[in-house]
Parts: structure tokens; C-alpha cells; sequence
């Protein structure tokens, strides 16, 4: 689906504040409150908007160390087999295919370095991975709930 300029701030506005009134943002976008609200549930409609959530500091939560973990695997291991093997591991909180000589990179958090290591263990005994290669983060320089590409809408001005 194509989303025009008033979609695209619509979509801005909600990634801004997802608990904006359909009022809030129609007088940000220059719609009434119920022509928005149509808008808003076309894209959820079309799967635009997949939902909305509460954005919290893992820090909050007692998560304060994070990595990033190439994971390197047998063979030709398909895209779902990567899947399998991440997705029953709690620290795992994004897992992605990429290029290069990595098979997939795993975005984890825990605790601290000690949890850290237990899960980096615990993944290293899946069976189709052979390798692992970890980057811990010093400090979050960006930390977007959602990064849009670029192309994407371009920030909303006149707040």
C-alpha cells in the first residue's frame, strides 16, 4: 500500500506519541478527529500499523547490558532453522538474516555480563550454530522504537 503525505504524518505522529488522540493529531495534520480515525483504522486495516505498545527503558525492567551476536551456522541453514533456534531464548529481543559471513545477528539484553554470558552459552549449544562473535554496547547513541528507512516520511514540522 502507497501511504500519502497526511498518512505518512498521521504515522509520524503516532510513532511520536502513541497515545496522541485522533484530536491531538488531527490538529497537528490539519483533519477532524473522526477523519482520522478512519485513516488510522484503513492502515491498521492494510497492515501498516501492526499495533501499538508501550515503549520502556530495559534499564527499568533490570535489563542493563546489551549485545549484538553474529551467529554463524552449518551449512546452508535456512531462515526459519535460524528462527528455531533464537526464538526460545528470553534475552533475544530481535534476531535478523544479514549479508556477509555471518549467518544471522541476534540483538540480546540481560541482566548483566554474568546473564549475558549464560545466554551467549546457551546459544553457542544450539545445535546448527557453530560460531558466535559478540559486540557488547557501551552506551545507546540512538534507541528509535521504530527507525524509519531513508526515503521514509520526513520528520513532521510546525509542532
Amino acid at each position: 500500500m502507497r501511504l500519502d503525505e497526511l498518512d505518512r504524518r498521521i504515522v509520524a505522529r503516532l510513532l511520536e506519541d502513541g497515545r496522541a488522540s485522533y484530536a491531538q493529531i488531527g490538529d497537528k495534520v490539519g483533519l477532524s478527529a473522526p477523519a482520522v480515525k478512519r485513516r488510522v483504522d484503513r492502515l491498521r486495516a492494510d497492515g501498516v500499523i501492526n499495533g501499538f505498545a508501550a515503549v520502556v527503558d530495559p534499564a527499568a525492567l533490570g535489563w542493563t547490558t546489551e549485545a549484538f551476536i553474529e551467529i554463524f551456522c552449518t551449512g546452508a541453514t535456512s531462515p526459519e532453522e535460524i528462527y528455531s533456534s533464537v526464538r526460545g531464548h528470553p534475552e533475544v529481543v530481535a534476531a535478523y538474516t544479514i549479508s556477509g559471513d555471518a549467518s544471522a545477528l541476534v540483538h540480546v539484553r540481560a541482566r548483566d555480563i554474568q546473564h549475558l554470558e549464560q545466554a551467549l552459552e546457551r546459544l553457542r549449544r544450539e545445535d546448527n550454530i557453530t560460531a558466535t562473535k559478540t559486540a557488547i554496547v557501551l552506551s545507546r547513541l540512538i534507541g528509535r522504537p521504530i527507525d524509519a528507512p531513508s526515503g521514509g516520511p520526513a520528520p513532521v514540522t510546525g509542532q
